[in-house]
């Protein structure tokens, strides 16, 4: 039985959601990628490490990720937390 899903990958500052189709049997090994799917995301992995977007996006669907930064507010209610349970 073959059972379609996305792997994600992520490199630095990029990640690529592939799809993939997992092959599922009675063996022990399962469930397992096919060669070309392992490839596929081989080939991408690689891509996101050299910076080519285009090339990854071949693949699948590719982001750029950008760290989150706390408001000050939630900073403060942070702080405020942890001022409360050091008392």
């Amino acid at each position: 039985m073959i059972r379609k899903t996305t792997k994600l990958i992520r490199e630095g500052k990029y990640a690529a959601e592939v799809p993939v189709d997992l092959i599922e049997d009675d063996t022990g090994w399962s469930p397992y990628l096919t060669p070309e799917d392992a490839h596929k995301l081989d080939t991408v992995r690689l891509a996101l490490r050299r910076g080519d977007i285009a090339e990854a996006s071949k693949y699948g669907r590719v982001f750029e990720l950008t760290p989150v930064r706390q408001s000050n507010q939630a900073q403060s209610v942070q702080m405020h937390g942890a001022h409360v349970c050091g008392r």
